[in-house]
């Protein structure tokens, strides 16, 4: 049965295959090929026929189907030759062509004898010489199938490369890869890339190229020593390939780049990615291409010690490293031996044999934004530590590990963490015994300190409703060890947990602040009615009185929410001073000088920081020094001191690299640097430190700040003009399985993705923009909170549908975009989207799209009077100039000249003429507009006089003011026209 109704006609025909030919190559394309060919059978005439078995052979040709393209064109030749004349020109040009892909056809299956492919090569001559065609293509063939085979190939290279190419050559791209593998199998890494050159500069390339070029050439550069350039080919060579059965080979050869490279991680990533490829690949040569470039990769993983790693391979079974190399292995090798019993040769084994037998070219290349080691992909079902690993003293018992984590945690040291975590291994065990020692307390104490340590993960991670649960629980379980002082601080604990669950039914800082002054409330009457306390224990009960208070400050913002955090300070500071307990006296320091913070007095909170940094170093504890310094660093940039700022966080993250980045605030201490070095001026180092912050967050679980903060960092490298890098880094992170299960936050999803849309349009890669643009579009169509975001994504779908020439299909993105606009203003956006509609259909069309054009003018012109009326003020050109100006230009593509002249000059009385203080921006609009009008006038309406009267006065002005690089395209123009004249 057929997908969808079949043409009744031939013109239905011929509109189905060109749809089709549109679709990527694929399974989706090659059914949709058969069932048209299938059509074509019904009608008398043989030509459609023709054209749909054409469209058939490519689909199964770039499909890697090479067993079927053959039969399809055995029945294309005998229709030649019943019937020549059914071919004209273009059709004869295309049946000769496609020799040569059933040539390369023939070669790819191992179970074709070669007698046979020879056959097929004297076929192709002699009905090339029976045509007139020159030899050129059949010597290529010739070339290929020597060096396929493992022939000394010097004699048939330089029968096909010294020969004058044809008509029906392939192209210069193909046969520059050609001649440049030549170089490479001769060992000439130089000169395989001098000949590449042309097509890795983007001066050649067909729809292979420049794909399969660089695929080759990523080793060869790194041998040289070119690894900048080997990384840049790599990102946009793999871009070109990836998930396309016709280039299973490309794709391994870019695995086998990874592994050579340090990048082992990357390459498990790309393997995920391209696992389709285990089954859809019928192509044997694409297949032993592929399995070894795979297999290269699986070997160095497992070298390394990482064989049971999860791996993706085949479909039906779920596969570890070292499982799915054996596999792999066992079918690479019966393919390399089907393929050289078949040519006579051990060519097949020992081109496999060279390329497992290749030791790494470097030991860490950085390919990529995200740069990750295999410690890094471990089943994210279970998420690695955040601490030190922590090893017993060989003397120390298991009592002597509890009694250093209690006593860590009661001096508030971060390396209790890593302790915990060894004890929850160990209780965990089912051969674990409790010590009985009266030192130790019994198991249920135990238990009870892992979920308190449990909980403040928990919270550290914002996920307070399980931080609340955890801490009831481990209270519970210290009022059952005896411990009511410890039962009544997690108490507390779970009370401020609590107070910062989010309301899903009201998300506003009144309410989030009423919630924490009740959390305030029950904490302090816990306080009270809970004597005798040991002093480390009261002091955190205070310490939560406060930190309630200081977070509702945070949320408030409140004038009146600042003195009570300062007394809860006072009165923390005073207990913890006559206790003498270090870690809550420079807390209480830390909280008085973070509150002046957020009350906005930053002198107060910079010298704050200064008296705790003194004391710091003084007294300690250390631990708590990266944070200061973070803080201070923080103030700095707030003050417009981004070197101090830059000072302080550079030491912050020295003195954080000997602890554990999670309880030293590493991730946020790269993220703060990040936006000194942008103040700076040094965008590249800031973008190192929003990715060093992004995998700090997500190796440690904090999943949602790190989606966040790469997204910044994607978006700083498309502002770099580092597009393949940012297409690289968000290809990664939207296969992280929280992205693919749809459990991430779909706006930060969505924005992930248009972030993406944008850097694919920057690459120039239309197509892929406008398909990820249309999917955004429909899908925030649904965003009912948020129409102003539907209105900017609709918008810039309707400009890429614009560029694409869909005029039709760019008009309905428009109106989405209007009716989003009307609900939440998007004024600048939606002038702008609609002005280059205009002027992009006007370019594209002329007069005939004449209309069209001014139906997004007349649109834009809403726009603007709705801004003016609302007193909005853009932040690019004024939007009723910005509108006059495209009047002129888009009247101007329709060839309406008089229309044009009239809006450009409306456009430069509304600009006004350039004064002394006039901003540049403006004063560059007005020489645009002048020189516009000028062309309009002088050169179109043929107005040569009065033209160069505004030209010459326009010139006078702007040089006055001084503005030569404006006057100087006046100038031109100005000469232009005199010598018309």
């Amino acid at each position: 049965m057929p997908t969808t109704p079949l043409p009744r006609s031939t013109d239905e025909l011929y509109q189905a295959l060109q749809e089709n030919h549109e679709r990527p190559y694929g399974r989706a394309r090659t059914v949709m090929a058969e069932e048209l060919a299938e059509a074509a059978e019904q009608f008398d005439e043989p030509v459609p026929l023709i054209r749909a078995l054409l469209e058939l052979q490519e689909a199964y040709t770039y499909g890697s189907e090479p067993r079927k393209s053959p039969v399809v064109f055995a029945r294309l030749l005998t229709l030649f030759d019943e019937q020549p004349d059914l071919f004209d020109e273009r059709l004869r040009h295309t049946l000769f062509w496609r020799f040569k892909w059933v040539a390369n056809a023939l070669r790819a299956l191992p179970e074709i004898p070669l007698a046979s492919l020879r056959q097929w090569q004297t076929e192709m001559r002699d009905r090339y010489e029976k045509a007139g065609y020159g030899l050129q293509p059949y010597y290529g063939q010739a070339y290929q199938l020597a060096s396929h085979i493992g022939e000394d190939t010097a004699l048939a290279y330089e029968l096909w490369a010294g020969r004058t190419r044809t008509r029906l050559s392939d192209c210069e791209a193909c046969e520059i890869c050609e001649r440049a593998l030549y170089h490479l199998t001769a060992g000439d890494d130089e000169g395989a890339l001098r000949a590449w050159e042309p097509v890795l500069q983007g001066k050649e390339s067909c729809q292979e190229e420049p794909a399969r070029s660089i695929s080759h050439a990523l080793l060869p550069l790194l041998r040289t020593g070119r690894t900048d350039r080997a990384r840049e080919l790599h990102l946009a060579g793999y871009r070109g390939c990836r998930r396309n059965p016709s280039m299973a080979g490309e794709v391994g050869r870019h695995l086998e780049f990874c592994a050579l490279t340090g990048n082992e991680a990357r390459g498990l990533e790309l393997l995920a990615e391209n696992r389709s490829l285990f089954d859809e690949v019928d192509s044997p040569r694409d297949q032993l291409d592929f399995l070894t470039g795979a297999e290269v990769l699986l070997q160095r993983v497992e070298l390394l010690g990482h064989g049971e790693l999860p791996a993706a391979g085949f479909a039906g079974r779920t596969w570890t490293v070292t499982g799915l190399r054996a596999e792999v292995r066992e079918r690479a090798d019966d393919l390399a031996a089907r393929f050289d019993t078949r040519n006579g040769t051990t060519a097949h084994a020992g081109r496999r044999g060279a390329r497992l037998g290749r030791e790494p070219l470097t030991d860490a290349l950085e390919l990529t934004l995200r740069s990750r080691g295999l410690d890094d992909v471990a089943p994210a079902a279970a998420p690695a530590p955040a601490t030190r690993s922590v090893t017993p003293a060989p003397d120390e018992s298991l009592s002597g590990l509890i009694v250093r984590a209690r006593t860590l945690d009661e001096q508030g040291d971060p390396d209790s963490r890593a302790c915990w975590a060894r004890l929850r291994t160990l209780v965990a065990a089912r051969d674990y015994t409790h010590p009985d020692d009266p030192a130790v307390g019994p198991l249920v104490r135990l238990r009870a300190d892992l979920l308190d340590d449990e909980a403040a993960k928990a919270g550290e991670k914002d996920d307070h409703a399980e931080a609340a649960a955890l801490y009831e629980e481990a209270a519970g379980l210290y009022d059952d060890a005896g411990q009511p002082a410890y039962a009544a601080v997690a108490r507390g604990c779970a009370l401020l947990a609590a107070g910062q669950i989010p309301d899903p039914d009201d998300d506003g800082a009144q309410a989030k602040a009423a919630a924490l002054t009740a959390a305030h409330a029950a904490v302090t009457a816990l306080h009270e009615r809970t004597p005798g306390l040991p002093p480390y224990l009261e002091a955190r009960l205070l310490r939560l009185r406060a930190t309630a208070l200081g977070l509702r400050l945070q949320t408030s913002g409140d004038e009146e929410h600042i003195a009570p955090v300062l007394a809860e300070a006072d009165l923390l500071h005073t207990f913890a001073t006559r206790h003498d307990i270090t870690t809550q006296i420079s807390g209480a320091l830390l909280l008085r000088a973070t509150t002046f913070a957020l009350s906005g007095d930053l002198p107060a909170a910079l010298a704050g920081t200064d008296d705790v940094l003194d004391r710091l170093r003084t007294h300690g504890p250390a631990w708590h020094l990266p944070r200061t310094l973070g803080l201070r660093g923080r103030l700095h940039l707030g003050l417009q001191d981004p070197q101090a700022a830059y000072t302080d966080l550079s030491e912050g993250l020295r003195l954080a690299a000997g602890r554990p980045a999670d309880t030293s605030g590493a991730a946020r201490l790269h993220n703060d640097m990040a936006g000194a070095c942008l103040h700076l001026g040094r965008p590249d180092e800031a973008l190192r430190h929003l990715t060093r912050s992004a995998e700090l967050d997500l190796r440690h679980g904090v999943r949602f700040d790190a989606f966040c903060t790469y997204s910044s960092a994607a978006r700083l490298s498309l502002d770099l003009g580092r597009v393949e890098d940012c297409i690289a880094l968000l290809d990664s992170l939207l296969a992280e399985p929280d992205v693919t299960t749809g459990e991430l936050d779909d706006r930060l999803t969505a924005q992930l993705r248009l972030t993406r849309a944008r850097a694919l349009h920057t690459g120039e890669d239309l197509k892929a923009a406008t398909a990820e643009f249309v999917a955004l579009a429909a899908e925030s169509a649904g965003w009912d909170d948020d129409p102003g975001s539907h209105a900017m994504i609709a918008a810039e779908t309707a400009v890429l549908l614009g560029e694409s020439g869909e005029f039709a299909r760019a008009r309905e993105a428009a109106d989405q975009a209007l009716a989003a606009h009307a609900k939440d203003p998007r004024y600048e956006q939606l002038s702008n989207c609609l002005r280059e509609l205009a002027r992009l259909q006007a370019e594209r069309q002329g007069p005939d799209g004449l209309a069209g054009a001014r139906a997004f003018l007349t649109d834009a012109g809403r726009v603007a009077d709705e801004a003016d009326a609302a007193g909005y003020e853009a932040q690019g050109r004024p939007l009723d100039v910005a509108l006059a100006y495209e009047h002129g230009r888009v009247h101007a593509y329709a060839g309406e000249y008089a229309d044009s002249l009239t809006s450009l000059e409306e456009a430069l009385a509304l600009i006004g003429e350039p004064g002394q203080a006039q901003d540049p921006e403006q004063v560059g609009s007005w020489a645009e507009c002048v020189r516009l009008a000028g062309v309009v006038e002088g050169v179109y309406l043929e107005r040569p006089a009065p033209a160069l009267t505004r030209l010459d006065a326009a010139i006078a002005r702007l040089t006055a003011l001084g503005h030569t690089e404006e006057a100087d395209s006046l100038t031109s123009l100005a000469a232009r026209l005199r010598d018309e004249d």
